[in-house]
């Protein structure tokens, strides 16, 4: 059934690469000029990668593999979007690096890629469309040479209590829900102005689940931080802050997790 889902959900993402390439959001003519798209967590976690080899799993259309190939690394985008690995191709080509891109389920990333990294990579928004993150962390290890680094930056696993389409947060899912959760609506988080018609089946994961994924697998937590603010605007009435980041009027849970771990 999940293969189903998958299929929804990868209909979604070809949809929203063409909106998003056109988004403020993604700022797509500063990024060619030269503007990094990586944030300052994960720029302070991975510092420099010049001269290693980088996977980034679900890199929708490949800002942030590429920002990684500008500083030096070896990078390899893997995304389930076909729109979205098609752009990242053509920007690549366009700006001149080298970094390599494959469709694939992130799940399936080993039946596609067979060599292994120094760091893995994913960020923001992505375990969300993963039904079970077992596979997700065996594949991680499979993919990770010994004594590599993987590196994650996520939203909290609170946010995604909170059904958002109403305008106001409303605490409707659970922490720790198995059922798949399935919404459909208008617009975008880059776009909420755009007509597109969102379908989308997602998983919520609380953080037991991440960590245990991750160590049943093999690798070693060096830390789990938990901040209660965003990089990114797209949860209603965020207040932006003077360090540019985005917090909750009240500041009663955290927006984002990060982890660090070692194979």
């Amino acid at each position: 059934m999940s293969e189903d889902f998958f299929e929804v959900n990868r209909q979604t993402w070809n949809e929203k690469v063409k909106i998003h390439s056109k988004s403020d959001m993604y700022d797509l003519d500063a990024f060619k000029k030269g503007k990094s798209s990586l944030m300052p967590y994960e720029l302070k976690a991975l510092s420099d990668v010049k001269g290693k080899s980088i996977l980034h799993l679900q890199c929708h259309f490949g800002q942030d593999t590429l920002s990684w190939s500008r500083v030096g690394a070896k990078c390899v985008g893997v995304d389930l979007s076909d729109d979205g690995i098609a752009m990242a191709k053509t920007l690549n080509e366009e700006l001149q690096l080298d970094a390599e891109f494959v469709r694939c389920n992130v799940l399936d990333t080993s039946k596609y890629i067979k060599e292994t990294f120094d760091i893995v990579f994913t960020s923001y928004g992505v375990i969300g469309w993963l039904p079970d993150l077992r596979p997700w962390g065996k594949m991680i290890a499979e993919r990770l040479k010994k004594g590599g680094t993987f590196y994650m930056v996520e939203f909290h696993p609170i946010v995604w209590m909170f059904d958002y389409l109403e305008g106001k947060p409303i605490m409707k899912y659970g922490y720790m829900q198995d059922e798949a959760i399935y919404e459909e609506y208008e617009g975008t988080y880059a776009d909420e102005t755009s007509k597109m018609i969102s379908k989308e089946y997602g998983w919520n994961h609380g953080l037991s689940e991440v960590i245990n994924a991750l160590v049943e697998a093999g690798l070693k937590i060096d830390y789990l931080n938990e901040y209660d603010e965003s990089p990114y605007d797209v949860l209603p009435d965020l207040i932006k802050t003077d360090s540019g980041m985005y917090v909750t009027k009240e500041k009663l849970y955290p927006l984002i997790f990060e982890i660090k771990a070692t194979k």
